[in-house]
């Protein structure tokens, strides 16, 4: 094969890594609570801790590639998840677990966004489109996929192996990397926005911390003072970017009604995913007595369906506008999981769930690619990867903030809270869709700044 083909390779493998990383891990949450006797913010914590560090690094990371070489930062990212993948899975309590779940969080925020750059400066203009496309695409056969192999290696063995499975693909994508990637970075004078990123990781994690740990503690003073620090930081950070040479989040583009829209849509539609996603695994196996590879064919038909109709539904939206779409798939989401809200034992799993999460897989075929494709019609051709990071970054921040806030309503009642929420946050995300997206084919933000 050629350098550019194994260059391809390389960029799936390692993007299939964070993504299978994400898939498998809500899976395993019931078997590691059981082995370390744990309580359920420890499980918030083990998905929050590396949700914390990704999404608020993810921008600085695209940055540091920029600066100091793609391929350098790149490898230094995939080096470090897979050491942490293999401490994750050596881990001999769950502080130690939610410790290395947060290094792979910070590499992981190196990896992310080097794929799409990667290919953007390893294929000659004439290549690129069908190099994404095909980037694209093998990364939809790992969703399906993921839940799957997840399910069964957790059902037959332990949970440590979701993460050594990524040992051997870090070593060949590392391989592959060091011998066919092409270094690049951007000659420009760029500044890092260190201070903005230490203000948005500091924010993040007191409002995180003060959520769990809030309602596991009764809400003490040490909780309520690092919600309030966060909160306090958050606006820091805002007040940064609008100052900043180079700032992580160029606040310019949320002059475009449309980018406005689309991110208070993602955080919404997102945040309703996340918590769908981290409950229901949990619940299936807790509380249904269902295995963990049974749990993973629950949510199967939400990744066939993404598979199936995406690229459908991105042509329908380039054809009649996205407004339909990212109103509609978001309203048949909330109506899905509000249908679960008294999901419980002796409803059958075939014909109770599996309509359900078809239908939910539905309402997010519908919003996926128009979303997408909103968010990047809505900036001036040169802001369209600063776009895409905002975008990225806004729904792994809604997925974090969502996991923080599902311990409010106590143990007993967190699947049916869970479900409220989602279905409330989902539904917003249509009227938000409805009142905000206008059908322009491109709408032109601000000049950059």
């Amino acid at each position: 094969m050629d350098r550019k083909t194994l260059t391809l390779i390389a960029t799936i493998i390692g993007s299939g890594m964070a993504v299978l990383d994400g898939l498998v891990v809500a899976l395993a949450l019931p078997k590691i609570g059981a082995e370390f006797h744990s309580q359920f913010s420890d499980l918030q914590w083990i998905t929050d801790a590396y949700l914390l560090f990704l999404s608020s690094l993810i921008l600085i990371g695209g940055s540091l590639g920029d600066i100091f070489g793609r391929k350098r930062v790149y490898l230094i990212g995939l080096t470090g998840f897979t050491v942490g993948s293999l401490l994750c899975a050596l881990s001999p309590d769950v502080n130690w677990l939610i410790g290395f779940r947060i290094l792979q969080g910070i590499f992981g925020a190196l990896l992310v966004p080097g794929g799409l750059a990667i290919i953007n400066t390893n294929f000659p203009a004439a290549e690129r489109g069908r190099a994404i496309g095909r980037w694209s695409a093998w990364l939809s056969v790992v969703v399906p996929i993921g839940p799957l192999l997840g399910g069964y290696i957790i059902s037959v063995g332990s949970w440590r192996w979701i993460f050594v499975i990524n040992l051997p693909l870090g070593v060949a994508c590392a391989y592959l990397a060091m011998n066919n990637f092409k270094e690049s970075h951007n000659p420009q004078n760029r500044r890092l926005d260190l201070a903005g990123a230490a203000m948005a990781t500091a924010g993040l994690a007191g409002i995180t911390y003060g959520l769990i740990e809030g309602a596991a503690n009764h809400w003490d003073g040490g909780s309520i003072a690092a919600l309030a620090a966060g909160f306090l930081l958050i606006a820091m950070f805002v007040w940064q970017e609008n100052r900043h040479r180079d700032p992580m989040v160029r606040l310019s583009l949320f002059r475009s009604r449309n980018f406005t829209g689309s991110n208070i849509m993602t955080f919404l539609m997102y945040g309703a995913l996340g918590g769908f996603a981290f409950i229901l695994p949990i619940y299936l196996q807790t509380k249904m007595g269902y295995s963990a590879f049974v749990a993973g064919l629950g949510l199967l038909p939400v990744s066939v369906l993404l598979l199936a109709l995406s690229s459908r539904m991105g042509a329908l939206s380039a054809k009649y506008g996205p407004r339909l779409f990212i109103t509609t798939g978001p309203l048949i989401c909330a109506v899905a999981i509000i249908m679960l809200l008294n999901y419980g034992p002796g409803d059958d799993f075939i014909t109770f769930l599996i309509p359900r999460t078809v239908l939910f897989g539905l309402g997010m075929a519908f919003l996926v690619a128009p979303l997408t494709a909103t968010v990047m019609s809505s900036v001036e051709n040169s802001s369209s990867g600063v776009a895409s990071g905002i975008n990225n970054a806004v729904s792994r921040v809604s997925g974090l903030v969502v996991v923080a806030l599902l311990g409010l309503a106590g143990a007993g009642s967190t699947f049916r809270f869970t479900i409220l929420l989602s279905a409330l946050l989902a539904a917003a995300a249509g009227v938000v869709s409805y009142m905000t997206i206008q059908n322009r084919p491109v709408e032109v933000a601000a000049k950059d700044s």
